[in-house]
């Protein structure tokens, strides 16, 4: 999935979650991210904090690959 900006992004997240049946409150628990950090970011929340962010998606086992364009 290509990722253009933060609601793509927190669509992706919030898909892997479901793929592995994490409920948000579960996630939570397990990386120590509250549910209202989870919930801004996978409503595409523009002003989540970056190294939470790329430490939930390395935990759902996704990877973060930039890409130089042309």
């Amino acid at each position: 999935m290509k990722i253009t900006d933060s609601k793509s992004l927190g669509q992706a997240i919030r898909e892997r979650r479901k793929e592995l049946n994490y409920t948000q409150s579960y996630l939570s628990d397990f990386t120590g991210l509250s549910v209202t950090f989870i919930s801004d970011l996978e409503r595409g929340k523009p002003t989540a904090e970056i190294e939470k962010t790329i430490r939930l998606i390395n935990i759902l086992g996704l990877d973060l690959l930039v890409e130089q364009r042309g």
